[in-house]
């Protein structure tokens, strides 16, 4: 009898590596509660939306989950809100959050430690095991203890591992409808939080119309993230409730909340929304996506779907999700304005790459298009590419290349197992 669990945090986590995980655990160790329990345990993100616990609870592989506002109570006296019981054998594994977290709780549960690690492992005298993304995490170890480490690919990439089961809204599943008809299909990823949605939806609607009118035959679709309702993505459609259309030339949408919901704009375009999550299937269609930056574009980055990532700064003082005392700061009442417009005015200086499968290339694979957007700068960008195939087949191509391992969720699976094998 053994117990697993899982601490992790933000909504990237909980989507693009609890999933993965707890899903290979589950065919490794098989699906008797009484034999192997798995726990997930959230610590406090900036970026969370507060549904996190929701969603992992979702997994059928996990049997319980505490939510991030009990988890210091927890760090702290080693008990959950609900007084869980703990078996007296078990890992504790870490998939998000602060990696100091694992080696206190570990020592209070007497468990094994495993840790997933992208870019720096921490703590290595008091960890057990590392599986980590690629050999360079290694190379900066203290040779005494690279023993514990693994690579195990990267965690992103299994996002390419959905089940296809024909949900496919309008377009069906037939994969050459967008090639053979060039009915062009793009993805519109404009995040789940209001400090991106506020700008980013008003944004990607104008851009949408945009390229509408110059190629009629071009359809949309958002992929609405799980901690991200219709009623709150249609506030941020419409011009009354969200102030910063003005800035865009004033696109606005109502929600047809119909079997399959979409947003409507004044000239009929329509934009579908896609419900099912993840999107995988419907995401490798698109023939290219607007995204904001985020866990989204490893996710696409991984599905080799060609991307623009966009950030636009019409209003510094909306461009509050940062993460850590940064995004804390930005949130504060009263002066939290001023700190996030100090904040976004020194980011813009400083930046460096943004998107995922860039910073893993080290240099600009996909587009990143940063400042004072105008819808139809954007839509030409877009239309350019859609006017080039080849253009596209070069992003891919690229995608591809720098793409992590692949297997990283059955290889972290293989390190718990191990350290549940040493405690039989």
């Amino acid at each position: 009898m053994f117990d697993i669990l899982i601490l992790s945090n933000g909504p990237g986590e909980i989507t693009t590596w609890v999933r993965p995980v707890v899903k290979s655990l589950r065919e490794k160790l098989g699906n008797d509660r009484d034999k192997v329990r798995i726990s997930v345990v959230l610590s406090p993100c900036a970026n969370a939306s507060g549904k996190e616990a929701d969603i992992a609870l979702s997994y059928p592989e996990v049997d319980r989950v505490q939510s991030a506002k009990n988890f210091f109570p927890f760090l702290i006296t080693g008990k959950t809100a609900d007084s869980w019981d703990w078996r007296d054998k078990g890992v504790v594994l870490f998939l998000g959050g602060d990696q100091f977290f694992t080696v206190v709780i570990g020592k209070k549960l007497g468990y094994a430690t495993v840790v997933y690690a992208e870019w720096e492992a921490r703590w290595h005298s008091l960890i057990n095991r590392f599986g980590v993304m690629k050999p360079q995490v290694i190379a900066k170890i203290n040779p005494h203890y690279v023993d514990k480490f693994t690579v195990v690919g990267d965690l992103m990439a299994e996002a390419g591992g959905g089940e296809r089961d024909g949900e496919m809204g309008r377009w069906g599943d037939n994969e050459d409808l967008i090639s053979e008809s060039k009915i062009h299909l793009i993805g519109i990823l404009p995040g789940s939080k209001a400090a991106k949605l506020s700008q980013g939806v008003p944004l990607s609607l104008a851009i949408a119309q945009y390229i509408h009118d110059k190629l009629p035959q071009t359809k949309f679709v958002i992929p609405v993230a799980p901690t991200l309702d219709l009623q709150t993505l249609a506030s941020f459609a419409s011009a009354e409730k969200n102030p910063m259309f003005k800035y865009f030339g004033g696109i606005s949408a109502k929600l047809i909340d119909s079997e399959q919901p979409y947003l409507e704009t004044a000239t009929g375009l329509q934009v579908e929304i896609f419900l099912k999550h993840p999107a995988y299937d419907m995401l490798s269609k698109c023939s290219i996506c607007l995204t904001t930056v985020g866990a989204n574009t490893a996710e696409l980055g991984s599905l080799a779907v060609p991307m623009i990532v966009l950030l636009p700064t019409q209003e510094l003082d909306a461009m509050r999700s940062w993460d850590g005392i940064p995004g804390l700061l930005a949130n504060l009442p009263l002066v939290g304005s001023s700190f996030a417009k100090l904040i976004n005015w020194y980011f813009l200086r400083r930046k460096g790459l943004l998107a995922w499968p860039n910073i893993w290339a080290k240099k600009q694979i996909v587009p990143e298009l940063v400042g004072k957007l105008k819808p139809q700068d954007v839509g030409d960008i877009v239309i350019d590419y859609l006017q080039n195939p080849a253009k596209l087949a070069d992003i891919r191509q690229n995608l591809r290349s720098v793409r992590g391992e692949t297997g990283a969720a059955t290889k972290l699976t293989q390190l718990v197992w191990e350290e549940l094998e040493k405690q039989v």
